[in-house]
């Protein structure tokens, strides 16, 4: 395969055919202590496998199926938490913006700012998180063909912005179900930037449950291990120590048919790193 665009994220190098980096953490913020524990979890576990990290949680979903589904503190309390987390951990952070109204405020305190897959053809969000210059990573559509990213990469690039990574994360497959077609990993690196494969979203079950999505997560390690044999710079999991509680309140946690528990991941990255090793030239 190909060699991507080196891409840099604060201190961090993804691509370039450096070693694989990890993307995760829970998918909604919860509250600033939750957040700061799983922050210095996830980057322990990562830091023992040397595994460049960046931490991911979201302070907004808008995108819930019900409008009684968790979607975080929002904005302004949610990127004090985030900034919270970059500064007493000392990793990267990285969270969804879905307006262009939040971009200004979102790129004061995030290293990577995230494309939802549903809004990736959205022009004036793009350009608006391509104009921060900041590293901007892209969520392919589920609807979308990956060659189709190539219109993407083009409006990000209409800005001068180079630092661009491409999410694989399933495509539609008919009603409540997604597919990983690993094709699509090479398709979008031939656009020669990073490409990270979301290994938690793809098994998610769009509506699955309802009110909410439902979720696989016991064809996480799978894919995730395929996809660092196909070929990738990144991976991306939505990581939670108990992804099957529910909040005060009553009501499930975001996504969490699909999070990986964290306890999983430190055999999850030793798997990876023999294939990642059996690879090397």
């Amino acid at each position: 395969m190909s060699t991507t665009r080196e891409v840099r994220v604060g201190a961090l190098r993804l691509g370039g055919g450096r070693p694989l980096a990890l993307i995760g953490g829970p998918c909604a913020i919860e509250n600033e202590k939750h957040a700061l524990m799983t922050a210095e979890r996830l980057a322990g576990i990562a830091a023992e496998h040397r595994v460049p990290f960046i931490y991911k949680s979201s302070y907004d979903k808008a995108n819930r199926s019900s409008i009684d589904g968790y979607r975080g503190p929002g904005l302004r309390d949610g990127l004090r938490i985030l900034r919270k987390v970059r500064e007493a951990v000392g990793v990267p952070v990285l969270s969804d913006v879905h307006q262009v109204s939040e971009v200004d405020a979102a790129a004061e305190v995030l290293d990577v700012l995230q494309i939802p897959a549903f809004l990736c053809r959205q022009t004036d969000l793009v350009l608006a998180v391509a104009r921060t210059g900041k590293p901007i990573n892209v969520k392919k559509g589920q609807f979308l063909a990956p060659r189709d990213m190539k219109n993407v990469v083009d409006k990000v690039r209409s800005t001068g912005n180079q630092s661009i990574l491409l999410t694989e994360r399933g495509t539609s497959f008919g009603y409540g179900n997604l597919v990983v077609d690993m094709r699509s990993l090479a398709d979008m690196r031939e656009l020669g930037f990073p490409v990270v494969f979301d290994a938690t979203h793809s098994v998610q079950l769009p509506g699955g449950a309802g009110d909410r999505s439902g979720g696989e997560r016991t064809y996480v390690p799978a894919l995730a291990r395929a996809a660092v044999a196909f070929g990738i710079d990144a991976l991306f999991m939505e990581m939670h120590e108990d992804p099957d509680r529910t909040l005060p309140d009553g009501r499930p946690l975001s996504d969490g048919p699909n999070m990986l528990r964290i306890d999983d991941l430190p055999r999850l990255l030793a798997e990876l790193a023999a294939i990642e090793a059996a690879l090397r030239p």
